[in-house]
């Protein structure tokens, strides 16, 4: 079931001249890996999916009308990326799937290349078909498309190879990204599918080799299912260790050959957030199943969202105001018509209709065909497992869980934004517009408040020049200074929804929004 290939060096007698030409390799390939995962915007959340643009200060004030350039894009959630002096997403028109690379200083489309025919997954209305984003190593760009597998090109929209992999079965259409170490690309493939005869499935994390589109080595993950997270590089100092989510369990990963060296356990079933590091930790997050962030619900915005099916103002919900949209609210914040508002049901109409009074019937107590707002909130189980951010010390093998814990947290938690670390403090933000701030040695919160800037919240917050920048799904800006208060310095408002992370440059913010990507350049730099 392994399929490993590994470099063999060959025995020779030890001289000064072979110390010191192993000290010269091990140089090299310090600084290579070094490059893969250093100061370049080159994949998703910049330099090892940390959100931190160092050394770089984009503009405060991102008023869509003084924008440097705009281009229009196809559809697409994957975030912009820096290859030199390209910035590169993937889109899809209708079931074509596209690799766009436009030219940073102006936006002018230098190529755009369609994916081979392919078998196109089913995903979910809140996600995308071009939802993973590439990844460069400066002279070739990498992209994955659930619908297709990988492919390499070169800066020029050269393909190079493709390496074509079965589309997963998950729950709502891959978002997973493709990460570069040494020679390689590595990338999750988590799937819902069990293994013919067996009741483990077919995930599994693979390595491709990035000149060749080979399979370096590949292992398997018996015990997950579809998972959204992509991976990271921890740099513990005694060694690499690659990070995966997946449900239930954190793994560390050799990263050479794929050997699994450990697990935590307590995370929830729906992983989709980067793990960071900083402070000598390890820092994992994952919501609630069902985007809930608190360990303890607060049941008043549920019902509130409920009575948006009141129809008549009694406060109450009667059996015939069952409407199109009726569902138990799962996110609250958003409006009723979105995909993601309540507990998922069938397009069809009888079986909607059937599934709808069925939740009636479960909350409605006494069957007296009303729900009362004491019926609905007596027994408020949204979601499954429980919230959390664990902070992690680096070693240990097998199960660590309780070894190398040292501390965690269970309130604000975000859904789909990943965490960021940055001099000692996390930041999360989560729907609602709810900005956390953590004291990463202790895991105590500093403040918990809201940025005035509510709705749902997809695209991770980025940090540049001392600043965090926010964007909810509605295309709200929220630029705040960084510190142990909340102080916003500009909010904006774009034109159209964000869902991708965006990317940064020396003196560029670029964001990509639902059908167009704008660069804001700091004139005084």
């Amino acid at each position: 079931m392994r399929d490993t290939l590994q470099a063999s060096m060959n025995k020779q007698p030890h001289s000064k001249l072979s110390i010191s030409w192993l000290a010269l390799m091990f140089v090299f390939t310090w600084a290579a890996r070094t490059i893969i995962l250093g100061a370049e915007w080159n994949q998703f959340r910049g330099p090892n999916g940390s959100g931190v643009a160092n050394n770089s200060n984009p503009p405060i004030d991102l008023n869509p009308e003084d924008a440097t350039w705009q281009t229009p894009l196809p559809s697409g959630h994957s975030s912009p990326i820096l290859a030199k002096k390209l910035i590169v997403v993937s889109g899809h028109t209708g079931n074509e799937l596209e690799t766009i690379a436009l030219r940073s200083e102006d936006g002018v489309i230098q190529w755009k290349i369609k994916a081979p025919s392919s078998t196109i997954e089913k995903v979910h209305e809140a996600n995308n078909l071009a939802s993973s984003t590439p990844c460069t190593d400066g002279s070739h760009i990498f992209v994955y498309f659930g619908s297709y597998g990988l492919l390499c090109y070169d800066l020029e929209g050269e393909l190079v190879w493709k390496h074509p992999l079965p589309v997963p079965k998950t729950l709502y259409g891959t978002s997973t990204s493709p990460i570069l170490y040494g020679d390689n690309v590595i990338l999750v493939l988590d799937d819902d599918r069990n293994l013919p005869d067996s009741q483990l499935s077919r995930s599994r994390v693979i390595a491709v080799n990035k000149k060749s589109g080979l399979i370096s080595w590949q292992t398997p993950r018996p015990y997950n299912r579809s998972g959204w997270s992509t991976p990271m590089i921890w740099k513990t100092g005694a060694s690499d260790d690659l990070v995966v989510m997946g449900n239930d369990r954190l793994y560390g990963y050799d990263p050479d050959t794929g050997l699994e060296k450990w697990f935590f356990k307590g995370f929830t079933r729906e992983t989709i957030a980067v793990p960071i590091e900083g402070d000598g930790k390890l820092f994992a997050a994952a919501s609630m199943r069902g985007g809930r962030g608190d360990q303890q619900l607060d049941p008043e915005p549920f019902w509130k969202a409920a009575l948006q099916f009141d129809k008549n103002g009694d406060q109450q919900i009667s059996k015939d105001e069952i409407s199109r949209y009726f569902t138990i609210p799962l996110r609250p914040e958003l409006p009723v018509d979105h995909p993601g508002f309540g507990i998922p049901l069938p397009k069809d109409n009888p079986a909607r209709l059937n599934r709808q009074i069925q939740f009636f019937d479960w909350r409605d107590q006494n069957r007296d065909g009303l729900w009362t707002k004491q019926e609905f909130t007596s027994d408020m189980k949204i979601g499954s497992g429980r919230p959390l951010m664990a902070a992690i010390l680096p070693g240990g093998n097998g199960d660590i869980t309780s070894s190398k814990l040292v501390w965690e947290l269970r309130r604000g938690i975000p859904e789909i934004p990943s965490p960021v670390y940055h001099k000692n403090r996390i930041y999360m933000v989560r729907d609602g517009g709810l900005l956390t701030c953590v004291d990463a040695t202790d895991g105590k919160v500093i403040y918990r408040e809201r940025m005035d800037a509510p709705g749902q919240y997809a695209a991770s917050p980025i940090i540049a020049d001392n600043h965090l920048y926010c964007i909810s799904q509605q295309g709200v800006v929220s630029v705040i200074q960084l510190g142990d208060t909340l102080e916003i310095k500009a909010q904006s408002k774009l034109p159209e929804k964000c869902n991708a992370t965006p990317a940064i440059s020396n003196n560029t913010i670029y964001i990509r929004t639902q059908n167009t990507i704008r660069a804001f350049r700091n004139s005084d730099s």
